[in-house]
């Protein structure tokens, strides 16, 4: 029996802010990656989130990114590795202290936005990051971008893990995410999604913009929870994926 997690993007509003469909997601997906404060977010839209989650029995994930309000952690920054596993540590931080307050508790974490990319490309910078949250939490699951630089530092770190791939996301024939400022790079139409979706679990590989598969480990599939279609787009995938005979359940995180 196949069986995979659907994750989502959320708590990215800030103060009267709003972004993103947080309440419907949650009634949907199975895992939460929650902003901390430094890319979006903040303690009260932290709380709401991380509340509501735990209600709904959805895995509680840590989604830190770089300092970047205005561009929404997206703009690539020069980082050191220290800083790195500084930035990494404390943004897992806030997301335990608001998670337990909320009466749930951090099972995962995974980079956002332009730190995450960087990661993909970058092992040393990845390595970096994941040291930062192993030092907090040496059982954290780190979801980890299949194929990618990302996964190769969390595996060298004997790690448990849970590799991901993305549902609205194109994907270059090295197996990264495209550039969102190129055309195509970002996926919008729900049934479309959810067909490339369920062939790459069935193939158990990543395809491409091109069409090439990438063999690939898949333990989760990624919705960002900003864009127009975010709740469409969920409900398709799981009444598609669940249609084929694919459970929709959390990961288990394992390190093999």
């Amino acid at each position: 029996m196949m069986r995979v997690d659907l994750n989502a993007d959320m708590g990215e509003s800030f103060g009267p802010w709003p972004m993103g469909a947080d309440t419907e997601l949650l009634d949907i997906i199975t895992s939460a990656n929650i902003a901390c404060g430094f890319h979006a977010g903040d303690p009260d839209v932290m709380a709401g989130a991380m509340a509501l989650a735990a209600r709904n029995g959805v895995g509680i994930g840590a989604h830190p990114g770089l300092p970047d309000l205005q561009g929404f952690g997206r703009r690539r920054m020069d980082i050191s590795h220290d800083a790195a596993r500084n930035l990494t540590a404390y943004q897992l931080g806030a997301a335990q202290a608001m998670a337990r307050a909320a009466g749930g508790h951090v099972r995962h974490l995974k980079l956002h936005g332009a730190i995450a990319n960087m990661a993909a490309e970058d092992e040393g910078l990845a390595r970096a990051c994941y040291e930062g949250a192993l030092s907090v939490d040496p059982d954290l699951i780190l979801m980890v971008i299949s194929g990618t630089a990302q996964e190769r530092a969390a595996r060298a770190l004997n790690a448990r893990i849970a590799c991901e791939i993305f549902a609205d996301r194109a994907y270059t024939e090295e197996g990264l995410l495209m550039d969102r400022r190129l055309p195509g790079a970002v996926l919008h139409d729900p049934d479309a999604m959810a067909a490339r979706v369920l062939a790459m679990v069935q193939a158990g590989a990543i395809i491409t913009a091109k069409g090439t598969h990438l063999p690939a480990r898949i333990d989760t599939i990624c919705l960002h929870g900003d864009g127009p279609s975010a709740v469409a787009t969920a409900r398709k995938l799981r009444e598609t994926l669940e249609h084929a005979g694919v459970t929709l359940a959390q990961f288990d995180g394992s390190r093999e």
